[in-house]
Parts: structure tokens; C-alpha cells; sequence
């Protein structure tokens, strides 16, 4: 018997990619809209989370336009390492982790939360939940078979 997950999964595998995709686009354009917007300086993390998530948008899109099902398997290294980024930078802001281990710059410390809503959602938690939703999202599209 199919689990209630499996069986969404499998009844809308073909629109998966589609969330990754929408997924992908509003962190990017969350992600520019914080910093050329609201004027709000990327820290050395964020950089990295931002490396890590733009190709996605490419990824993804191409994946679809050209109708492969391998693009999954580009995608997921770079939302691993970007889940693992993410992750560290919320627990350096969380203080969690010591401010001394922050490979921060004079211009930008990545132990500042420039955001704070509920006392825990910081940017880097925001695209940590961006990271583990294409995470989860992708990882059903492989496990769900025609």
C-alpha cells in the first residue's frame, strides 16, 4: 500500500519539476530583492548560498524545456551543499556556533541578523527552508517511478 506522499508524488511527478523551478526563482528573487532593494549587504555565506542556489533557476529550467528527467541529478549536489551552508549560517546567527567561526569579512558580519521575524527566521534560515524544500521536492521526483 502507497503512502499518502507517494501517491501525490506519483500523481503529480510531472508538475515536480515545476515547483523545484518556482521554488529556485523566488529565492533568487528574494535573495536580489534584499540586497538591490532594501539595500541589505550580503555576508560571505550568503554569497555562497547565492552560488549555490542561481544556477538552479538554469538547471531546472533547461531540464524542463528539454524535457529530460536527469536534471535532478545536476541539481541535487548543489542543494545538498547549499542545505549544509544555509543550515551552519542559521546556527552562527542562532549562536549556536561561536562568531569565531564565521569566515566573515569587515564588511559584512555573517553572525548579524539583518533580519529576525518570530525571534528564529533570519535570511539564512529562510533559504535554508528554500534549500530543504527543493531538497525534499526533487528527491520525490527520483524516488517516484513512471
Amino acid at each position: 500500500m502507497l503512502s499518502l506522499p507517494t501517491k501525490i508524488a506519483r500523481r503529480y511527478r510531472e508538475q515536480l519539476p515545476y515547483v523545484v523551478w518556482v521554488l529556485a526563482l523566488l529565492s533568487m528573487a528574494g535573495s536580489l530583492a534584499m540586497s538591490e532593494v532594501f539595500k541589505l549587504t550580503p555576508c560571505v555565506l550568503c554569497w555562497y548560498q547565492r552560488i549555490l542556489m542561481y544556477p538552479l533557476v538554469v538547471i531546472v529550467g533547461v531540464g524542463i524545456m528539454r524535457r529530460q528527467r536527469d536534471w535532478v541529478y545536476y541539481a541535487l549536489p548543489l542543494v545538498v551543499a547549499g542545505t549544509v551552508v544555509a543550515g551552519y549560517h542559521s546556527l552562527l546567527q542562532w549562536g549556536i556556533i561561536p562568531e569565531a567561526a564565521a569566515p566573515c569579512s569587515a564588511v559584512a558580519s555573517c553572525a548579524l541578523e539583518q533580519i529576525n521575524w518570530l525571534g528564529f527566521v533570519t535570511i539564512p534560515f529562510m533559504s535554508f527552508l528554500s534549500f530543504l524544500a527543493i531538497a525534499v521536492v526533487s528527491v520525490a521526483y527520483i524516488r517516484v517511478k513512471d
